[in-house]
């Protein structure tokens, strides 16, 4: 229920969210020393540092790494055979991919994580303040403190392809850039494209990098030839870096300073005023809070910090950003994004282990919206899809759809129009069966309805290999049941996606007791080959998901019932932190749909899932008032409208069925009765065993439904907020009204104990 038609108003709020992603003598230049986390060599007067973090895709600063890379520099500035420096890597697709996560969560209080940031600008310093030219030669990704360390070099060289990105992502982690980037980077690039930078986490690609003076020079790669492309490419990057240090140490090569625009000379004299600057960074606080509600403590303190380097130099400024940055790690918000980051990593990995088939050739059942959707994240990771779909002119719909998706990344020069086109080759739209004999896997995206789903599955068994995986995007309706029309139940998986879903990071995969292990792994392989964050959950009337949505957008009916606006609605769950307001949800969804949902869960649920009347949802449906794709349901749609007003339609059916509110509906009472029920049947999930666990119950309401990033999810809301606290809140609502307000075992265990879900 909840995927169908909310993903790109729920991905405003994942904006914050985080995303996926170590003592020698004079060394002379016959002679290499390689240490656990880089080696260092000197070849021709120019010193160079090779990061190469062991039994690891990426390199990560930690402490190891800091440690060997501050006896590297201290030995090769040092040295005076050494005339320059170049800092590479050895590994193709990464620089330094930022900080190690753990190394800042193991940080007990703001004094320790405030002393990291300081030992890791004095390292860095090492590098500004050299004499010795140094060059960092960037291949991959350069994130956080990898861009802090190429910042601190004096020349930066990048390789022009898809897999080079540059930034700054510590907002994502409540954070702010520690080792110095809040101070540099404003010096390097532009003010304003500094704190666009810091403040959105934003990837920066190089040819945009060089052009804001990110980077000083680009390469482009080679192709293939007896290495392979990427290993050729870097050996390259590695050479023009070492030529351009020479020349830099020669004189020969002299940087060139960033050239600024009309815009950008206006707002360096602006920002010698105190009134320029007053409008630079109120601007930029005032976009901050239009975008966070004022949410999110770190964009704020970025602002301040690097507006203090600004005005009172960098010695102040350096000292509020590692004082910020230790203040930071200590709230809550920050806590509850790198919780994210954690789980969100976790669910990367196949837990299942490698599948015992390979899984080449998939076929997709339906070419609507959804099932569009699937073959684009499919052909865009590499393999060949069957697209099947019962008329031409759905077929045709597909294809545009998938078209016009990589069409859209061609104008974002994410790909080029051949990389588009051999993409769109790897479709083939079909309405027939033929070819099904050599799939690997089908995935169904037909109409939610359970007779439809047998139907199409004793169809397509006629046609598929015994070892082909049958799974279900449906996003309620028991995988158990749908498998019941199989001959292989074993085989029979869900495969809950959300929409748009080249653009929703969330898959929901669900098992049944009969389901194989070996459809488990092809599952999450398969997932995490399109790029998907993934869940795995146990079989059960709404999986997780939507049966924790229901009970919420029943509170909000039963909200409306009693005199609560679609408008004030919205207001305040909007306020509470999610990236749309209820009703709008409501609308999204499409009221058919949630009636029929909120029928067939509170058969299910009962009592748990009440409190409204789905009369309200059946009325709206009789009128004709199916939300957005009518134009009409909670509000009314005009065309080319920015503003929405309320239906006057809905809002006399929500008066024929108004009750008396039991209390005084203030913003924060209307969204605790939301929120409660949300958490509530969450934890419910996991102690029915829906859930494994709590870290992918907050992944998967973030991710795939929008509770708010800066909560964590729910079980770390609760975590916070206090399940004590929660427990008596419930309690009260129960009184008030009714049994749908009664907290579950495992909350009443949790809070009796003063135990919490994350250790």
């Amino acid at each position: 229920m909840a995927s169908r038609n909310v993903g790109l108003l729920v991905g405003r709020c994942l904006r914050f969210v985080p995303k996926q992603t170590q003592q020698w003598k004079y060394l002379s230049t016959a002679h290499s020393l390689n240490s656990k986390q880089l080696q260092t060599e000197v070849q021709d007067g120019v010193g160079i540092i090779t990061f190469n973090q062991p039994n690891s895709p990426v390199n990560t600063l930690n402490k190891a790494m800091d440690a060997e890379m501050d006896e590297a520099l201290t030995t090769i500035y040092q040295n005076p055979a050494v005339k320059s420096v170049v800092l590479a890597s050895a590994k193709p697709g990464c620089f330094i991919a930022g900080a190690d996560i753990n190394m800042i969560s193991d940080c007990k209080t703001a004094q320790e994580t405030e002393q990291l940031s300081i030992d890791g600008q004095k390292l860095l310093a090492m590098i500004e303040k050299s004499s010795k030219p140094t060059v960092a030669a960037i291949m991959g990704s350069c994130f956080g403190g990898g861009l802090e360390v190429a910042l601190a070099a004096h020349y930066r060289i990048a390789v022009n392809n898809s897999k080079t990105n540059l930034g700054l992502p510590e907002v994502q982690l409540g954070l702010l850039p520690g080792a110095g980037g809040t101070q540099r980077l404003p010096k390097i690039v532009s003010v304003p494209n500094a704190l666009d930078m810091a403040l959105t986490g934003k990837n920066i690609k190089p040819v945009k990098a060089k052009k804001m003076g990110l980077i000083d020079a680009t390469v482009e790669p080679l192709g293939p030839g007896l290495k392979p492309a990427d290993v050729r490419t870097l050996e390259y990057l590695r050479e023009v870096a070492i030529t351009t240090a020479k020349g830099l140490a020669a004189g020969t090569l002299k940087k060139q300073p960033r050239k600024r625009n009309m815009v950008d000379k206006i707002t360096d004299m602006m920002l010698q005023y105190s009134q320029g600057r007053d409008y630079v960074f109120n601007k930029a606080k005032s976009t901050v809070m239009k975008a966070t509600k004022g949410k999110y403590p770190a964009p704020l303190e970025i602002i301040k910090v690097i507006r203090t380097g600004i005005e009172k130099g960098p010695d102040v400024g350096y000292a509020a950003e590692s004082k910020g940055f230790g203040e930071l790690r200590m709230t809550n918000e920050s806590k509850s994004l790198i919780g994210l980051f954690h789980g969100s990593t976790e669910a990367k990995k196949n837990k299942f282990g490698k599948p015992k088939n390979e899984y080449k050739t998939l076929s997709v059942l339906g070419a609507g919206l959804m099932g569009a959707g699937i073959v684009q994240v499919s052909i865009d990771k590499g393999y060949k899809v069957l697209m099947k779909d019962m008329n031409s002119a759905g077929l045709a719909r597909g294809q545009d759809q998938i078209y016009k998706g990589l069409n859209t990344a061609v104008k974002k020069r994410k790909i080029t129009s051949f990389e588009r086109d051999r993409t769109m080759s790897n479709v083939d739209a079909t309405l027939t069966y033929d070819g099904f004999k050599d799939c690997d896997m089908v995935i169904e995206a037909v109409f939610e309805d359970i007779k439809i789903k047998h139907a199409v599955i004793q169809e397509v068994e006629k046609h598929i290999p015994e070892h082909c995986i049958f799974a279900s995007n449906t996003s309620a309706l028991p995988i158990t049941e749908i498998a019941k029309a199989s001959k292989r139940p074993e085989n029979v998986i869900g495969m809950h996606y959300f929409s748009p879903v080249d653009k929703m990071p969330l898959l929901e995969i669900i098992a049944t007791d009969k389901t194989s292990a070996e459809a488990k792994a092809a599952a999450v392989a398969v997932g995490l080959k399109q790029g998907k964050t993934i869940i795995v959950v146990k079989d059960g009337p709404g999986f997780y998901t939507t049966r924790i949505l229901a009970p919420t957008l029943a509170e909000a009916i039963r909200c409306l019932q009693e005199g609560v606006g679609p408008k004030s609605l919205d207001k305040i769950t909007k306020d509470f932190g999610f990236p749309v307001g209820t009703a709008t949800l409501i609308d999204e969804v499409g009221v058919d749909v949630a009636a029929h949902v909120a029928e067939d869960l509170g058969k299910a649920f009962g009592v748990r899932h009440a409190g409204a009347d789905v009369g309200v949802l059946k009325d709206m449906v009789s009128a004709g008032l199916l939300g957005r794709k009518a134009n009409k349901g909670c509000f009314v749609y005009t065309p080319g409208a920015k503003d929405r007003v309320e239906n006057e339609e809905a809002l006399k059916i929500f008066k024929q069925y108004s009750v008396a509110p039991k209390a005084e509906n203030t913003p924060e009472h209307v969204a605790m009765r939301l929120v409660s029920r949300f958490t509530n049947e969450a934890v419910m999930c996991l102690q029915d065993g829906i859930l494994a666990n709590a870290a992918d119950g907050d992944v998967g309401a973030v991710f795939g439904l929008g509770f708010p990033p800066f909560l964590g999810g729910p079980f770390r809301f609760v975590d916070h907020y206090g399940a004590d606290k929660l427990v008596d809140l419930m309690h009260r609502n129960r009184d008030m009204y009714g049994d749908q307000f009664l907290p579950c075992q495992l909350l009443l265990d949790v809070a009796k104990s003063g135990d919490k879900f994350h250790k």
